[in-house]
């Protein structure tokens, strides 16, 4: 069968990829890429092409890109070309060079798919990379996940080459007469990647001439396996995991039921990328002092008293920066909350927590919103004696992700003013000689 008519078969079934669909396709130059291009064009669909250069190559980057740029011109395509600081970007995050570059071009798609109101990201990646990565993640220890390799379809990201194998991209390529270069990367076996394309693979296929076909069709069962799994496992998971915005909450009493279940424990927090170790260590703690955090790369767990409380790491260890508030500012956001400040010369005191009255004359500016800090303090409303803020927060029962998302408005001389939505500070509460009320209002 034409390699055209099985494209637009996987295009329909599995990836239900519509003919009106706008595609952007990650193009790098090479014959992947390219052929994944041509084919995408001439069967008649809305695409622009990406480009990225990561600028590891010198003059061989800039001419991949002046490849595809001449292609997407003689094609009439609209193109995107993004430079990256590749190599900067890998130091700073003490990442290598190959997870940077991932990095970088994944969340440059995502971004310009949004600002191209595009529906699909299209990677030409084939069956002989889907073959590769279920071996990677075998050295990995991914266990029954990783051995599916590469899913068609994740999020806004298809793969709609993992029909076609290596060598029929390049006799199509030299057939069609497709310009492509060739990254002389993919040639070095100092890589463990290439290692495996290179040197191991191919031992197979002498053992086993059908030994392609043969993994995709372990691959597809290893898939199966994997959605059956989480057929029995998801009910227990939506029945313990209760979710609020990016916050999830577990009962402690409830997941006692399973804590002792090693792989029931891996497969429900599996997709929140916990560690076997990790796992190990809550069960070994989980009848201890409540306080301790675990983590994995993009989740942090915390022991609570009567909960597991699960949130993602990167929103929260990103503290909120010191937010100023001026005499004429009016609204501001800070710590996920949008507050509206007015004034008003009417002392009627209200009972809502959300809104602080406080004595204008007692402000000096600017104010500030900032989180908790070790060693603050405070005079709650209706008591004369100072209090930590820390013990303020254990008496409003608050574990520790909690108090170190909420906001407290200060004065200009460091005096706390008010712990947000739930205790204004009793020195700048309205008296009978307050003129003039500074009112701030969380919404």
């Amino acid at each position: 069968m034409h390699i055209m008519t099985r494209f637009r078969k996987y295009l329909q079934n599995p990836l239900s990829v519509g003919l009106k669909d706008k595609i952007l396709l990650a193009v790098s130059g090479g014959r992947d890429s390219m052929l994944m291009a041509h084919l995408f064009l001439d069967a008649g669909y809305n695409c622009i092409i990406l480009h990225c250069n990561f600028g590891l190559r010198g003059l061989d980057s800039d001419l991949d890109e002046q490849l595809v740029v001449d292609f997407a011109k003689k094609r009439g395509v609209s193109y995107v070309i993004e430079h990256f600081q590749t190599k900067k970007y890998a130091a700073e995050r003490c990442l290598s060079i190959q997870m940077a570059a991932r990095e970088l071009r994944y969340k440059w798609f995502e971004q310009k798919r949004q600002e191209l109101h595009g529906e699909w990201i299209a990677v030409a990646q084939h069956r002989n990379d889907h073959i590769e990565t279920a071996f990677l993640n075998l050295c990995r220890g991914t266990g029954l996940v990783g051995l599916q390799g590469i899913l068609p379809r994740r999020g806004h990201i298809i793969r709609p080459l993992l029909f076609v194998g290596s060598q029929e991209i390049t006799e199509e390529v030299n057939r069609l007469e497709i310009p492509f270069r060739d990254d002389q990367s993919n040639f070095s076996t100092k890589y463990l990647r290439n290692k495996l394309r290179l040197d191991i693979l191919p031992k197979f296929k002498e053992l086993t001439p059908e030994f392609e076909n043969i993994m995709v069709e372990n691959m597809d069962r290893f898939h199966q396996s994997v959605q059956l799994l989480e057929y029995f496992v998801k009910p227990i998971r939506v029945k313990l995991f209760q979710r609020d915005g990016e916050l999830y909450t577990i009962n402690r009493e409830a997941l006692r039921d399973y804590i002792d279940n090693t792989p029931l424990m891996y497969e429900l927090f599996r997709e929140f990328d916990f560690a076997p170790e990790v796992l190990k260590d809550l069960q070994v703690n989980f009848d201890g002092i409540a306080g301790k955090v675990f983590q994995s790369r993009k989740y942090e767990l915390l022991l609570d008293r009567e909960y597991l409380r699960m949130r993602p790491r990167q929103s929260e260890l990103v503290e909120s920066p010191t937010i100023y508030l001026n005499e004429n500012t009016n609204q501001v956001s800070f710590s996920g909350e949008r507050f509206f400040v007015t004034t008003s010369e009417d002392r009627h005191i209200l009972s809502d927590k959300s809104i602080a009255q406080i004595d204008y004359d007692l402000l000096i500016f600017p104010l500030q919103l900032r989180l908790w800090q070790f060693g603050d303090v405070f005079y709650p409303l209706g008591m004369t004696g100072k209090k930590k803020v820390s013990d303020f927060f254990v008496q409003q029962k608050l574990d520790l992700f909690q108090k170190k998302r909420v906001p407290i408005l200060v004065n200009g001389n460091g005096d706390i003013i008010w712990i947000a939505k739930y205790r204004l500070d009793n020195r700048y509460r309205i008296t009978e000689r307050t003129r003039k009320v500074y009112i701030i209002e969380s919404n």
